[in-house]
């Protein structure tokens, strides 16, 4: 009889681990926005450094246009450095506490505050708020670790420089941007950094949209999330094709500023292909939006970057959001040069025109980079099957009275809630 019982335990193990695994692979399959259908839910990881990023978030948040058919699910998470020797910590925050009697931090009791107030004031939107304390060698883990345990379709990553009142970009905190390359690296859906040029000292939301498109995954999943936010009724979008005017000349390659040495991740693109794809996409979004009068379409042949530059430069700077794609192994004639001088790599070519401008009205910029099944650290089997937390790292439980935290709850009881 015992060994009977042995024999079952190795025959079913295997097959329920395989079973289970199996599950959360499938439970977790909208890792971009394009994939994701109209209708339904979409899950987004807000990540959040400072008070100052928050205005600007909230913006997008707003323009993102939750619906009774498609809610919106904010996991916001506050990135806290932790000095010296000690463990990660996560905590969950639970509505109405009030968290810096643990944490002890006043400003993370002000992005709790405006968070709760956020989440209160709006019709099918969800927010829970986590917080991580880390060293910033190790915040990209976490980052990836919570998207993953979220099923996020998306990521939101603040920029490491903020415009100051003199109109120049400064940067905050040099750390941040290592931990957003590492994202981009090896995140297990879409990532989207934000960039605020003045936006944040507007009020309301960001009403005319600009999607500046060049090709490739990157540019299709900016476009996707830009359709979204389309259907807000009172959001325009502009769509602007750049092609080229000698022809079929685009590259599907690593681009120059994209290197290993950087750890920026660049992704080898069949060049036909891509082609083909971008054509279909552009041809289903136009059908989709040729009798919608909010929505306008164009395309701009040019012949070279610097052509490419001048016209970025002399369109008519009504634009509250840019959204463009990172261009990960795409390059033509159109953009290549600007590789030479681009500053920050992790916002690709045209992120980098953008942010670096001198264009004076007040806008914000959205770089996105689309999910792929190729990366160094991660496949997608192992990022849809990988459920248990970071080495090293814990989610906190609080008291119940006055300690402003609970325990991370289970894949089971969140989903409960909506939330997982």
């Amino acid at each position: 009889m015992a060994i009977a019982v042995v024999v079952m335990t190795m025959i079913t193990t295997p097959v329920m681990i395989a079973t289970q695994g199996e599950k959360q692979f499938v439970m977790y399959k909208r890792r971009t926005v394009q994939k994701s259908k109209a209708n339904e839910d979409i899950r987004l990881l807000v990540c959040i450094h400072g008070i100052r990023s928050v205005p600007t978030i909230f913006n997008l948040l707003e323009a993102s246009n939750a619906t009774r058919e498609s809610h919106i699910y904010v996991f916001a998470l506050q990135l806290v450095e932790l000095i010296g020797r000690a463990t990660t910590v996560r905590v969950v925050h639970q509505p109405g506490q009030r968290p810096s009697q643990n944490i002890g931090y006043l400003e993370t009791d002000q992005i709790v505050a405006t968070f709760e107030n956020f989440g209160r004031r709006r019709d099918f939107v969800s927010v829970q708020q986590l917080l991580v304390r880390s060293a910033y060698s190790t915040m990209d883990e976490e980052i990836c670790s919570v998207a993953e345990e979220k099923r996020a379709a998306f990521i939101i990553l603040p920029f490491h420089s903020q415009q100051n009142i003199l109109g120049e970009m400064e940067v905050i905190n040099p750390a941040i941007r290592e931990v957003n390359q590492n994202v981009l690296e090896n995140a297990p859906c879409s990532v989207g950094i934000l960039i605020d040029r003045g936006l944040s000292h507007g009020s309301g939301i960001a009403r005319r949209i600009a999607v500046l498109y060049f090709g490739g995954p990157d540019d299709r999943e900016a476009l996707a999330y830009a359709l979204r936010i389309s259907k807000h009724p009172d959001v325009s979008l502009r769509v602007v094709r750049f092609l080229q005017t000698s022809g079929n000349t685009i590259m599907m390659e690593p681009t120059g500023f994209m290197t290993k040495s950087q750890e920026i991740v660049a992704v080898n693109v069949d060049r036909a292909k891509e082609e083909q794809i971008d054509d279909a996409f552009l041809d289903r979004f136009q059908s989709l939006t040729e009798s919608d009068p909010s929505i306008h379409y164009s395309e701009l042949f040019l012949q070279n970057e610097e052509e490419t530059v001048k016209a970025i430069m002399t369109m008519d700077q009504s634009s509250d959001l840019y959204i463009v794609g990172r261009g990960r192994g795409v390059t033509s004639p159109l953009t290549e040069g600007i590789a030479d001088w681009c500053d920050s790599p992790e916002l690709g070519a045209i992120g980098d025109v953008l942010v670096s401008s001198r264009l004076s009205h007040p806008f914000a910029v959205l770089v996105v980079q689309q999910y792929t099944r190729t990366g160094p650290r991660r496949s997608t089997d192992e990022s849809a099957t990988t459920g248990s937390d970071i080495d090293g790292t814990e989610w906190r439980s609080a008291p119940s009275e006055g300690g402003g935290y609970g325990s991370f709850v289970s894949r089971r009881s969140d989903a409960t809630h909506g939330y997982d």
